[in-house]
């Protein structure tokens, strides 16, 4: 008789998917681990590349109607598997004696790594195999890092290992029944160091009557997805219109550690061919206050600037005067920060 005492270590065990390395997989994570510099580079490149290794025959004798290619990045150490246009991050571990996952924070902040999938692989270099223990979507883990106020430490976050999904045929199920746009990403602008460049958002306009009819654009989620639960509390006394209300992540770029805040966007029905917008920005991640100076101007179509407002210090939210326009009428979003970063969403009513 099995002893109704089990606990959650002894399941994860059970449901945990065991994959057998080659030979061939060890010489190709030792070259890869070659394109490092330090010891410990090394070494965490060779254990990303086997687990990046294990991960890929798991995923590609499950998934026969998909390519599944990979997306290395020699200067961080990491690789990534594509599978169709979902992107899935290995967290490459060696033993999880203490039920903890360190994941590094560039791959949850960056938007050019971060992952809609993050999957535990423990690595077993002796024993010549690499265990599957659990994934996590990337809402779920930004939403539980800003509901804890979790902080990174020497540029990792440290979850719970139970807090991932230990059956990994539910993996299997998003690739098949769901888009890649339910599970959004954060965008940045394309920049370069010392250089002003001006970014689209995904290069779309957004189409807010359509938010009425219940469409929404790639990038647009909940707002308590983002938020922390205070905060969206808050929010609800400052939001008195009602309608349909979406924010989009947005990252501020390298000058502030790619840090994220959240632009919210709520509209109404105001007559039949006029529709009112309510437009704020809000921090993200745990963090309390937006980065002081923090630009977010209204722009016509013509690019003429029809209000502005400007984030202080100790500023929780920032927000643009309640506006109303005709349907079919175009207007830009620009979010700003000093010379270097300049983001814009379009709109179209």
């Amino acid at each position: 008789m099995l002893n109704s005492m089990v606990n959650s270590t002894d399941i994860r065990l059970l449901l945990s998917e065991v994959v057998w390395l080659e030979a061939e997989d060890f010489d190709q994570a030792r070259n890869h681990s070659k394109l490092v510099t330090t010891e410990a580079q090394q070494w965490q490149t060779y254990l990303n590349t086997l687990a990046m290794l294990g991960c890929e025959k798991w995923l590609s004798t499950r998934i026969q109607d998909k390519v599944i290619h990979r997306v290395p990045n020699e200067l961080e150490a990491i690789s990534h598997l594509m599978i169709g246009e979902f992107k899935v991050c290995p967290i490459a571990v060696e033993h999880l004696l203490d039920e903890v996952v360190n994941i590094p924070r560039n791959v949850i902040e960056k938007s050019e790594l971060a992952a809609h999938f993050y999957v535990v692989v423990e690595v077993l270099e002796e024993e010549e195999q690499v265990i599957l223990r659990g994934f996590l979507r990337h809402d779920e883990l930004v939403n539980y890092r800003s509901q804890f106020n979790l902080h990174a430490r020497d540029e990792y976050y440290q979850l719970p290992l139970s807090l991932f999904d230990a059956e990994l045929n539910h993996l299997l199920f998003y690739n098949h029944f769901s888009q890649p746009s339910t599970i959004p990403l954060p965008v940045a602008s394309t920049q370069s160091a010392g250089v002003s460049q001006e970014t689209s958002l995904q290069n779309t306009r957004t189409k807010l009557s359509q938010w009425l009819e219940g469409v929404f654009e790639q990038g647009w989620q909940t707002i308590d997805t983002l938020i922390n639960p205070e905060a969206n509390l808050a929010l609800s006394t400052r939001i008195a219109q009602k309608g349909p209300k979406k924010a989009k992540l947005i990252d501020l770029g390298v000058q502030l550690g790619h840090q994220t805040v959240a632009l919210l966007v709520n509209i109404t029905e105001e007559t039949e061919d006029k529709l009112g917008v309510l437009i704020q920005v809000h921090p993200t991640s745990g963090e309390k206050y937006l980065p002081p100076d923090l630009k977010l101007t209204l722009l016509s179509k013509a690019g003429k600037n029809l209000q502005q407002v400007i984030s202080r210090v100790q500023d929780n939210y920032i927000q643009l005067k309640f506006f109303k326009g005709e349907s079919g009428k175009r207007f830009s979003v620009e979010l700003s920060l000093g010379e270097e970063l300049k983001v814009k969403e379009d709109f179209e009513l």
